[in-house]
């Protein structure tokens, strides 16, 4: 039997209510959003690329926010000294190559972790919480931006992932 990409459910999120509940629910949303993407797909399908010489693909993008969500909200924001799953300074672009289509389901199953880990660095922590950014540059920055940041990372990405489940298998979602 071939493996396929589990059904991820997606509920709304808060259409009113308090800023960080609003910031969770919607950042939720995508993050379940690029789930629902891979849905039904095989290792094989997932690897697919957009188009040459492009190298996304629904597996890379999801390796992308994988190591996102570790970088901003757990070692960044939370202090924690963890490695990245699959890019570095010497691989930049290791979340999109060297795909294993036989590896999906780990890396799938990674980012769902990796999404709860994130929930639970931040959690109850205050929006005005701040971090330094590594680069001298960037300087101070609050979990609010952090979340303004990766809701917007999840908000491109789940446009590319559109255009890539459509060439797959024609399925289109609105």
């Amino acid at each position: 039997m071939t493996w396929t990409a589990p059904e991820y459910s997606r509920a709304d999120e808060p259409f009113t209510g308090p800023e960080r509940a609003m910031l969770d629910g919607m950042l939720d949303w995508y993050r379940v959003s690029l789930l629902s993407r891979c849905s039904g797909l095989t290792g094989e399908q997932l690897v697919t690329m957009a188009v040459p010489p492009s190298n996304l693909s629904l597996l890379g993008l999801v390796r992308h926010v994988t190591d996102g969500e570790r970088n901003w909200f757990r070692c960044r924001f939370a202090g924690e000294e963890l490695p990245r799953l699959y890019s570095n300074p010497d691989r930049p672009d290791g979340d999109f190559d060297e795909l294993d289509p036989a590896m999906a389901e780990r890396d799938l199953d990674r980012l769902v972790a990796e999404q709860a880990a994130a929930r639970s660095a931040v959690a109850n922590r205050p929006l005005d919480a701040s971090f330094v950014h590594p680069n001298p540059r960037w300087g101070q920055m609050s979990l609010r931006w952090a979340y303004m940041h990766v809701i917007a990372e999840y908000a491109g990405h789940c446009g590319h992932a559109d255009l890539i489940r459509e060439r797959i298998d024609g399925r289109v979602y609105g």
